[in-house]
């Protein structure tokens, strides 16, 4: 079960069920199944927050990601919708483009791949690529 949690004023994914649907056979693509996964969409304050008390790290950040298990999927991903906005505008892409990018990517996050070197990045976001070609 995937759920959408709106903690951003006027804002809520579009196609909300055809997100959910790509995001479910993105992990059975993966070898996962996805029991209980909580997107929550916040402000860049409401973020830093939470990455303060969480992780003690004091900046601004797209994504948060919280495993509470990875076979099956259960965990949190916290979304900063104003990131978002502006990471589209730096990417040149539509901030639902650049929403489905971190959607994802936090999904793989729970499948298992880390983008704490440049090599893993690198392949995360050749995940990320795959993916995003299957949403239609």
């Amino acid at each position: 079960m995937i759920r959408f949690h709106y903690k951003y004023p006027a804002f809520r994914v579009r196609s909300a069920e055809k997100v959910k649907s790509w995001l479910q056979t993105t992990a059975r693509k993966e070898g996962k199944t996805i029991k209980q996964l909580d997107y929550i969409f916040v402000t860049d304050e409401e973020i830093l927050q939470i990455n303060r008390q969480a992780l003690d790290h004091d900046y601004y950040t797209d994504i948060l990601t919280f495993p509470s298990s990875y076979q099956p999927i259960i965990g949190e991903i916290y979304i900063s919708w104003d990131r978002i906005k502006e990471q589209a505008i730096q990417f040149k892409v539509t901030p639902e483009q650049e929403l489905r990018r971190i959607m994802v990517h936090g999904l793989l996050h729970l499948c298992d791949y880390d983008d704490k070197t440049a090599e893993l990045k690198q392949k995360m976001t050749k995940r990320e690529d795959l993916y995003l070609a299957r949403y239609q």
